[in-house]
C-alpha cells in the first residue's frame, strides 16, 4: 500500500538506503531533505517540487521560461509524472557530487542535450539549447555566426559523419574538452552540511523538541 498522504509520501525516503545508492552521507541526506521541503513547499506545500517551484529555486521567479531549466527538470524527474520527489531529488544531484565518476557526468550531459532520448544529439537539439542559453544569457550572435559554432562542433564530434553525437562520440570529445563538464560539479554538495549549517541545526532541535 502507498503512502496515504504527500507528507507521508516524502518521510517513507530511508536516508540510509539513500546514502548506500549516492555520493551523499546520512547526515547530508538529511540536510538535503530540509532543502527539498523548504523547495516543495515555495508555491504549494504538498511535499513535492513542481516545475514552477524549480524555476522559482533558479531564477525566484516561477514565471520565468527556460529550455536549460526545463530540461534539467525532466533530467531529475525521471519517473516522467510532471514533479520532483525526494529520491529523484536526491539521486540526481548525486551526479554533480564532486565524488561523482566522470562517466557519470558526461552521460548525465549527454542526455541534457538529447531531449528525446534516442540515443544521439542532432544538430537541431544542440542549436536549440545554444540559442536558449543565448538569450537568458542576454547575449545576441548572428545566425551566420551560431551556425558557423555547430559545424565547428559537429566537424570535430561527428567522427562517423552520420549527422549525430553518440554518446562515443560524446564521451570522446569531452575528453578533448573537458570545460564541457565544468557545470556538471557543485563543490558545496561535498560538504552541504556546511554549506547549509541553518539547516542541520534546525533539525536536531525539531529532534530535541519532539524527544
Amino acid at each position: 500500500m502507498g503512502c496515504v498522504c504527500m507528507k507521508q509520501r516524502l518521510d517513507c525516503e530511508n536516508p540510509t538506503v539513500l546514502a548506500a545508492q549516492t555520493y551523499f552521507k546520512v547526515i547530508e541526506i538529511e540536510t538535503l531533505y530540509e532543502l527539498f521541503r523548504k523547495l516543495s513547499s515555495s508555491i504549494v506545500d504538498d511535499g513535492l517540487i513542481s516545475k514552477e517551484e524549480f524555476q522559482l529555486g533558479l531564477f525566484r521567479n516561477s514565471k520565468t521560461q527556460s529550455v536549460f531549466a526545463d530540461r534539467i527538470f525532466d533530467m531529475f524527474d525521471s519517473k516522467h509524472d510532471g514533479v520532483i520527489e525526494f529520491e529523484e531529488f536526491v539521486k540526481c544531484l548525486s551526479v554533480f557530487h564532486p565524488e561523482a565518476p566522470r562517466a557519470e557526468k558526461v552521460s548525465f550531459a549527454f542526455h541534457l542535450y538529447d531531449k528525446w532520448q534516442m540515443g544521439f544529439i542532432e544538430r537541431d537539439q544542440v542549436k536549440e539549447m545554444v540559442m536558449a542559453l543565448l538569450k537568458e544569457s542576454d547575449l545576441i550572435l548572428s545566425d551566420e555566426i551560431v551556425e558557423a559554432i555547430l559545424d565547428k562542433t559537429f566537424e570535430e564530434a561527428d567522427l562517423n559523419g552520420d549527422g549525430r553525437i553518440d554518446l562515443e562520440e560524446w564521451n570522446k570529445l569531452v575528453d578533448r574538452n573537458p570545460s564541457l563538464l565544468k557545470n556538471m560539479t557543485i563543490p558545496y554538495l561535498k560538504d552541504i552540511t556546511t554549506a547549509f549549517p541553518s539547516f542541520v541545526q534546525k533539525s536536531h532541535l525539531e529532534d530535541d523538541t519532539n524527544n
